[in-house]
C-alpha cells in the first residue's frame, strides 16, 4: 500500500499568512514523530510582505503603528495552545539589522531607516515588508524535519473537493497559470483586502464620467495606482480624507520632489512645481484625528474598568437568544471607559493626582445616569469648558454657520493645529488622546462582544457598521501628527484645499459649456463651488463577498461553497452582511447549505462582520487575537494531516455561524495544549 503525501495549502501569504506558517512549524515541531507535511503558499507576490507591504513601494508611504508595536511571533502574553516560539518585534529587529547582526548584503536605505528607527517612530511601509520577507524567510528555512515547503507564485482561482482522490474530502487548488494542487488535506485562505466590483451607483457615475472623458480613479490602495495619469496643474479632488487620503497627498507631494522645512517651530512647504492642484472632501470634511504619541511602550495599554472578558461573557450568556444591543448594552460601557480616563487624565495634569483616581472610583460608581455623572464632574470642579462631548468631538464645527470657503480654511487651519498639539502631549499624558487612544485598546475586548452575531443584526449594521466604525476610525486609527502637520503646510502653500463637509460631486458633461468636469460642493460652506479635472476615490475597495474581485471567492460563491454571513434580527429575518461566513474558531468555511467543511479555513479581511476590524495588525505584549487566531487554525489543519474526514472536528454536524449568533466569542475546537490528538 503506498502511503499518501501529505498536503496543507496556505492561500495569500502576508501577515496573516506568514503568522499561519510560524504556527504550522511551531505545532509540527511539538509532535512526536511526525509524518511528513508539505506545504503549498500560494501568492501571486513575495511571501511575507505580500502585495500590501512589498519592498519596492514609495518610501513616502508610512504605517500609522509605532515600530515597537509591531510583530509577526508569538510572545509569552499570547494564550496559545500551540508552543511559544518568540521572535523580534519589528523594532527589534531593526536594531539587529542596523547592528550588522544579519550581514551584508541589504540595501542602504533599509539600514539607513533600521538605524534612525526609534520604539516610537512610524517605519515605512516598505520597511515593514523587509521585516515580513526576513521573518519568512527565518520560519521556513528553519522549519523543522519532515516539513517543507514550495511557493507559488500565482493566483489561486478556485477551490474544489478533489474528484481524483480516493478520499473524496481532500481538497484540490486550481491556479492562474492552471497548476492543479490535489490530494490537499486543508487548504486555509489568508486573503487580505482584495479588489470588488463597483456596486449600480458606482457604475452609474463611472459610466457618466468616462462618457465625459473624465478621469476617474477608482477605489484602490495608493501603492498600486499610477499618479503620473495627473500631470503637474491638474485639478484633482481626493475623495475621503482616511488614510488613503494622507497616502495620495504623500505621493502627489513629497513623492514629486517637493519638501518641507522646519521655519520658526512651524513646518513649511516648498513646491516643486510638479505637484496638481489638490483639492480634498468628505462626508464629515475634516480629516482623521492625528495619534497622539506613544508614551505606552510596546505592550502598555488600558486595562478595561467595564468592558471586561468577563462582563462581555455574561452579557451575552443573558442576550444568547435575541443577540446584544450595541448603543443599549455596549456604547453605555465604552463611552464611561472613554470618559474615565478623559477626565482622571485631565486632572492629573493639573496635579491632582490622588483626587483623580478618587475621581476614577467615583465616576465609575455614579452608574451611566448623566444627572449623577454630571454631579461627580461638578463637585471636582471640572468647568463646562473642559467636560467631554461626543458630539464635539466627533463633529469639531458642530452647528458653526461658515461664511465662505476662507472662513471654513481658517477654522480647519485651527482645528488641525490644535489636533497636532493634543497628539504631542502624549497618549498617556494628554487627556484628549489618552482618551481616544481607550477606543484602539478596547478592539479585543469589542471583538469578545460582536464577533459571531454579538450582536442582532439590525443593530450590527445601523449601530456598528454604518456609526461606531466609522467613529471608531476617524477618532483612533489616524495618521501620525506629522502628516497633520504636513497637511496644515499645504494648505497654507495653496497646493491643498479641502472644500467642506457633507460635499456633493457631480458629473458636468459640458454641454453648452464645451469643457467637461466634476463639480465640487458643500453645502455647509457658502460659496464653496469649484469643477475639478480628475476625481480620485482615496479609500480602499469595500469588503464585499457579493462583489468581490477577487476569482477564488468568485468560484467559490458560484459553486455554492461559501456563503455570505448573515447576522439573525429580533424580527425573525437577517441581515446579510456581505462577509465570508466561517464557524467559530478555527474558522472553517461554511457553505450555501451552511455546512461547514471540514478541511477549508479562512480568516481575516474577508470574514469582516463575523469578525470586527480585521485588517488590524499582530501588536506584541497584548495577546494578539491574530495570534491566537493563526495558532488554532495551523494545529485544525495539521490535525486534518493526521486523521480521517469523518474524525476532524467539524466534519460531522456542528453549528455554524452562517446565520446564527449564539456562538461564545472565540468558541474553539477542543485541541488540547501541545498534542494534536483530534477530538472524539
Amino acid at each position: 500500500m503506498t502511503t499518501r503525501h501529505r498536503s496543507v495549502c496556505v492561500i495569500g501569504a502576508g501577515p496573516r499568512g506568514l503568522s499561519v506558517l510560524e504556527r504550522l512549524c511551531a505545532n509540527f515541531r511539538s509532535q512526536p514523530e511526525p509524518s511528513p507535511v508539505h506545504v503549498h503558499v500560494v501568492d501571486p507576490y513575495p511571501p511575507g510582505p505580500g502585495k500590501v507591504w512589498r519592498t519596492d513601494q514609495s518610501p513616502h508611504l508610512l504605517m500609522n503603528t509605532v515600530a515597537g508595536q509591531i510583530s509577526v511571533f508569538t510572545d509569552a502574553s499570547v494564550d496559545l495552545s500551540g508552543p511559544l516560539e518568540p521572535g523580534p518585534s519589528l523594532h527589534e529587529w531593526a536594531v539587529a539589522l542596523g547592528a550588522g547582526e544579519f550581514g551584508d548584503g541589504h540595501p542602504a536605505e533599509a539600514l539607513a531607516e533600521a538605524r534612525r528607527l526609534g520604539p516610537d517612530t512610524y517605519p515605512t511601509r516598505a520597511f515593514y515588508g523587509r521585516y515580513l520577507r526576513w521573518a519568512y524567510q527565518r520560519v521556513t528555512s528553519g522549519a523543522p524535519a519532515g516539513l517543507t515547503f514550495t511557493t507559488h507564485p500565482h493566483l489561486a482561482v478556485a477551490l474544489d473537493d478533489d474528484p481524483d482522490a480516493e478520499d473524496q474530502t481532500l481538497q484540490r487548488v486550481t491556479l492562474a497559470d492552471h497548476t492543479v494542487l490535489g490530494g490537499l488535506d486543508a487548504v486555509i485562505l489568508c486573503q487580505g483586502h482584495l479588489p470588488a466590483r463597483a456596486d449600480a451607483a458606482e457604475r452609474d457615475f463611472t459610466a457618466r464620467a468616462r462618457q465625459a472623458g473624465l478621469l476617474h480613479i477608482a477605489p484602490a490602495n495608493p501603492a498600486d495606482v499610477d499618479l503620473d495619469v495627473l500631470p503637474p496643474g491638474t485639478t484633482v479632488l481626493l475623495r475621503g480624507l482616511g488614510l488613503n487620503f494622507f497616502d495620495y497627498l504623500a505621493q502627489l507631494t513629497a513623492g514629486r520632489d517637493g519638501t518641507f522645512s522646519r521655519v520658526g517651530g512651524r513646518l513649511v512647504y516648498h513646491p516643486s512645481g510638479r505637484e496638481p492642484q489638490i483639492h480634498a472632501a468628505s462626508r464629515r470634511g475634516i480629516p482623521y484625528q492625528a495619534r497622539g504619541e506613544n508614551e505606552k511602550g510596546p505592550h502598555g495599554r488600558h486595562e478595561p474598568l467595564l468592558l471586561s472578558a468577563e462582563r462581555i461573557a455574561r452579557l451575552r450568556r443573558t442576550h444568547e437568544s435575541t443577540g446584544l444591543d450595541f448603543r443599549d448594552q455596549l456604547w453605555p460601557l465604552i463611552s464611561r471607559e472613554v470618559e474615565t480616563v478623559y477626565y482622571r487624565t485631565l486632572l492629573t495634569s493639573r496635579g491632582y493626582t490622588a483626587e483623580a483616581q478618587q475621581f476614577q472610583d467615583d465616576y465609575l460608581a455614579a452608574g451611566p445616569h448623566q444627572r449623577h455623572t454630571d454631579a461627580v464632574i461638578a463637585a471636582y470642579g471640572i468647568g463646562e469648558k473642559d467636560r467631554w462631548d461626543w458630539d464635539l468631538i466627533a463633529r469639531p464645527y458642530r452647528d458653526r454657520e461658515f461664511t465662505g470657503p476662507g472662513d471654513f480654511t481658517g477654522w480647519l487651519l485651527d482645528h488641525l493645529r490644535e489636533d497636532v498639539a493634543e497628539a504631542h502631549c502624549g497618549n498617556v499624558s494628554g487627556p484628549l488622546k489618552a482618551a481616544l487612544d481607550v477606543l484602539r485598546d478596547l478592539r479585543n475586548e469589542i471583538r469578545l462582544a460582536v464577533d459571531h452575531g454579538g450582536l442582532h443584526g439590525d443593530s450590527y449594521r445601523t449601530d456598528l457598521d454604518r456609526w461606531y466604525t466609522p467613529l471608531n476610525a476617524y477618532l483612533s486609527i489616524g495618521p501620525p501628527a506629522r502628516r497633520v502637520e504636513e497637511m496644515i503646510a499645504l494648505i497654507e502653500a495653496g497646493v491643498l484645499h479641502v472644500v467642506g463637509p457633507q460635499v456633493h460631486v457631480e458629473v458636468d458633461t459640458g454641454t453648452g459649456t464645451g469643457r467637461a468636469g466634476y463639480t465640487v460642493s458643500s453645502p455647509l460652506v457658502p460659496g464653496s463651488e469649484l469643477r475639478v479635472d480628475a476625481l480620485v476615490e482615496a479609500r480602499l475597495p469595500d469588503i464585499t463577498l457579493s462583489r468581490t474581485g477577487d476569482p477564488l471567492l468568485r468560484h467559490l460563491l458560484a459553486t455554492g461553497q461559501c456563503t455570505a454571513y448573515r447576522i439573525r434580527t429580533r424580527r425573525a429575518d437577517a441581515y446579510d452582511s456581505d462577509g465570508l461566513a466561517v464557524t467559530a474558531r478555527p474558522f472553517r468555511l461554511i457553505d450555501a447549505a451552511g455546512r461547514p467543511h471540514p478541511r477549508r479555513f479562512a480568516f481575516g479581511v474577508p470574514t469582516e462582520s463575523v469578525h470586527w476590524v480585521t485588517a488590524a495588525g499582530i501588536r506584541p505584549g497584548v495577546n494578539s487575537v491574530t495570534l491566537t487566531d493563526s495558532d488554532a487554525i495551523a494545529r485544525a489543519a495539521l490535525i486534518c494531516t493526521t486523521t480521517a474526514a469523518a474524525t476532524v472536528p467539524g466534519a460531522g454536524p456542528e453549528q455554524s455561524t452562517a446565520t446564527t449568533g449564539t456562538n461564545p466569542p472565540g468558541g474553539q475546537s477542543p485541541t488540547p495544549r501541545q498534542g494534536l490528538t483530534p477530538a472524539h
